[in-house]
This record gives structure tokens, C-alpha cells and sequence, in this order.
């Protein structure tokens, strides 16, 4: 990384525009306070005395990161929870310093099929990866890892590091962070000598350098003609038979085993893809990958014919958490709003949505969407005196308001409208 030349008195040479640019990076995440319960706009209060602080300690080899707080939020479908860790403002920006100077050093060399947390790959690049080669290879290996985050051995993920830079102080930070205790909610310190928490500003980077060695560059080794997507520890593996996808499935449990990480053995599966032209039978023909289920779906060719294919939609935990958050904004109860109110605070989180999840098969989006428009006219028979007890005419007048500004709610332009 070229960066201007910093106070080299100090034992590491670590430029102050980098600690600025981490900085501004951790600014535009946003995010919740840590331990210490300083937010972004606290730790503004004196910011030039604050990272002026933070690069003197980071220079002088003292900075000694806080516990991280352990913040539970459900996992997909209800099913218990996942800790996530929720490091300092302050610990944010320096563990952000750090990747600015590791991440140039090993993001050229991870697998084209690795797309997680990466520059200019995203989960929809996974998932359009992922259609394209069920149509060529007939069988999937729907992998999980048990715990993966929690399960880092520490020493590899330092072995990994050390051999991608000389910088002493990088590795002397990065041990500290591993350490570093979780705090739960009632003061309470939980010692770590595994993992990396979740949530943390390195741990993204760490998980992809990791599992570059411990699954990808095996995997391409070992298995040259077997393709793959991976998104952090969540991967799909195509293989040509039903065999080969045994076969490969108890060589990546062994080499899981030596890294110290262990194959879920309730959530892995061998999955067919079943369509027209492929019509066996399998106890699974279906697997979720990145909010999209996998399944033989209904398709239309070019010329008009048809057909089944195997395809992604947005899986059915999505649409149950799309749902949950709709009946969170409690539309129908708020009569002190407009409809331009509600269309200017739901727009922006409706659109994402669409972006993500409207990709692929968007047909099977709109079901859920149609519940906004249902709590509209709810909305709309509290507000109106004319339109209570006259369901029919607010549904008349809501598809009114739709004729005359079609693109003011986002899945109106979509095409669901009343």
C-alpha cells in the first residue's frame, strides 16, 4: 500500500492517513456502541485527540483492544441464536488499519469462487455462479460448517498470516484480537483460545484467508475438476455424479478435521438437481444458498415453451423475515402518516429487497410484497371516515392513488400494485 511517510521514531511505521481512512470506513458502516457504550458521534466529540491516540499506541506497540461485547440475534428460520461480537468504536478503527495494510497483500491471491467480503464480488455474483453450473452438474454438496466462526484455531489463522506479511505488529495485534474476552450483556468476561467473533471489523478477512487454505486451494488441488462457490463459510461444491459427490464429501470432512473445524452433519447434503432432462429420484432435491432456495421451478424459453429448471428464489426464511419486518412498521395503526410518509420510510428497505432478492425468479417475491398493499388499505379504512366499512372502495381508492403515481411505493414499480 503506498501511503505517506509516518513519525518512524516509533517501533512500527504506521501512516496517520491510514488510521484516517479506517476511520472514515467505520464511520460509513455505522454500527452499535461496544463495551464502553461510546457511539460513532461520542467518539467524534474529540476526534482529532481520539485518533491521535489510537495510532500512538498502535505505533508504540500498547494498544490493547477491550472486551468485545456478545450481542445475541436470532438465526434464520428461528432456529436458536448466533452471538455476534461488537468491538469498540475505537477497536474498530484499528482493527480496519490493520486490514487496509493486509488485505492488498492477500486479496490477489484468493480463489476467482471465493466471493465473500471481497472488492467487487457480492452474493448475487455467488448465486448467479451457483444457477449457472446446476444446469451443467447434476449433483450439489450443500456444505456447512459447524460452527465456524467459534472454531478458528488460533495459531493456523496466525501461520496463515505470517505468510503474507512482515509486519511484527500486525501479528502482534491480531493475536491480541483473538484473545480478546467477550463480555455478555450482564458484565460477565468469557475467556477465548478459539474463534473470532462475528461482527468484528478483521474477522471477515481472517475467515477468507483461513479457509483460502483450508478448503478452496485444497479443493482446487485435490479436486481440479470440481467446481465451487464459497461465501465466507457458507459453500456449494458441483459434482458430475452421485458418487463423485460422496466421494468429495468425505474427503472435505477429513481435511475440515485437520484444520480443527468439523462438517455439520445435520445440515451438510448430497442434492440432485432435478429438472426436464434430468428425472431421477434423491431424498433431497433442493438446497438454500444466500437467502435462495435451489428447487425444480417452472420456466419459461425464448420461444414461449414450458419447462422445469433448476432454479433459485428467495428461499422461504427470507420471505418470513421480509414479512416480520412488515408487520413491524404497523402501518395500518399509523393514521397520523400520510401515504407519501409511509412511501418515503419504506422505499429504501423495499428496494433492497427487490435488489437482492428480485434477481432471481422475482415471481416468487411478489406474494409477500402484496402484504404492503394490504396493510395500506388498512391503513387507508382507520384514516378516511368515507372508506371505514367500505373495503371495496378503499381498494377503488388505492388503486387511484396507484393510476395517478405509479412509482411511488417501491414494488409498485415493480409491478404489485392494488
Amino acid at each position: 500500500m503506498s501511503t505517506p511517510r509516518s513519525d518512524v521514531a516509533k517501533p512500527f511505521d504506521i501512516s496517520k492517513w491510514v488510521v484516517w481512512e479506517a476511520y472514515r470506513q467505520v464511520k460509513a458502516n455505522r454500527g452499535a456502541a461496544g463495551v464502553d457504550e461510546e457511539s460513532i458521534a461520542e467518539f467524534e466529540g474529540d476526534l482529532k485527540g481520539n485518533l491521535y491516540k489510537l495510532w500512538n499506541r498502535m505505533s508504540s506497540g500498547t494498544y490493547f483492544p477491550p472486551p468485545v461485547l456478545a450481542v445475541q440475534i436470532p438465526k434464520a428460520g428461528g432456529n436458536g441464536v448466533r452471538v455476534l461480537g461488537v468491538p469498540t468504536v475505537s477497536d474498530r478503527i484499528a482493527q480496519t488499519v490493520v486490514r487496509l495494510y493486509l488485505e492488498p497483500e492477500v486479496e490477489p491471491m484468493f480463489h476467482p469462487d471465493s466471493y465473500g467480503y471481497r472488492p467487487g464480488r457480492s452474493a448475487l455474483d455467488a448465486v448467479e455462479a451457483c444457477r449457472r453450473r446446476c444446469w451443467n452438474r447434476d449433483w450439489v454438496i450443500d456444505l456447512d460448517i459447524r460452527a465456524f466462526f467459534d472454531s478458528l484455531d488460533h495459531e493456523l489463522v496466525l501461520k496463515a498470516v505470517s505468510a503474507h506479511t512482515q509486519q511484527r505488529w500486525i501479528l502482534l495485534y491480531l493475536r491480541r484480537w483473538l484473545t480478546a474476552p467477550l463480555q455478555r450483556q450482564d458484565g460477565t468476561l468469557v475467556q477465548r483460545d478459539r474463534g473470532t467473533p462475528q461482527g468484528s471489523a478483521i474477522s471477515p478477512l481472517l475467515a477468507n484467508l483461513f479457509l483460502h487454505y483450508a478448503f478452496d486451494s485444497w479443493l482446487a488441488t485435490q479436486f481440479p475438476a470440481v467446481s465451487f462457490e464459497r461465501y465466507a463459510d457458507d459453500a456449494v461444491v458441483h459434482c458430475v455424479s452421485k458418487a463423485q459427490a460422496e466421494h468429495v464429501l468425505g474427503a472435505i470432512e477429513d481435511r475440515m478435521a485437520q484444520v480443527g473445524l468439523e462438517v455439520h452433519p445435520g445440515k451438510t447434503r448430497i442434492v440432485y438437481c432435478k429438472d426436464d432432462t434430468r428425472r431421477g429420484r434423491h431424498e433431497h432435491e433442493r438446497f438454500t444458498f444466500l437467502g435462495y432456495t435451489f428447487r425444480p421451478r417452472l420456466a419459461k424459453s425464448k420461444r414461449g415453451n414450458f419447462f422445469v429448471s433448476f432454479l433459485p428464489a428467495v428461499s422461504d426464511d427470507a420471505k418470513k423475515a421480509i414479512g416480520k419486518q412488515i408487520r413491524r412498521w404497523r402501518i395500518n395503526l399509523r393514521s397520523d402518516k400520510t401515504i407519501t410518509d409511509f412511501a418515503r420510510f419504506i422505499n429504501p428497505v423495499v428496494q433492497g429487497w427487490i435488489n437482492y432478492y428480485g434477481r432471481f425468479y422475482k415471481s416468487r417475491l411478489y406474494p409477500v410484497l402484496r402484504r404492503i398493499n394490504a396493510y395500506l388499505l388498512r391503513w387507508a379504512t382507520r384514516k378516511y371516515k368515507r372508506l371505514r366499512g367500505h373495503l371495496l372502495r378503499a381498494v377503488r381508492w388505492l388503486q387511484n392513488v396507484a393510476r395517478r403515481e405509479p412509482a411511488l411505493f417501491a414494488h409498485w414499480r415493480l409491478g404489485v400494485r392494488p
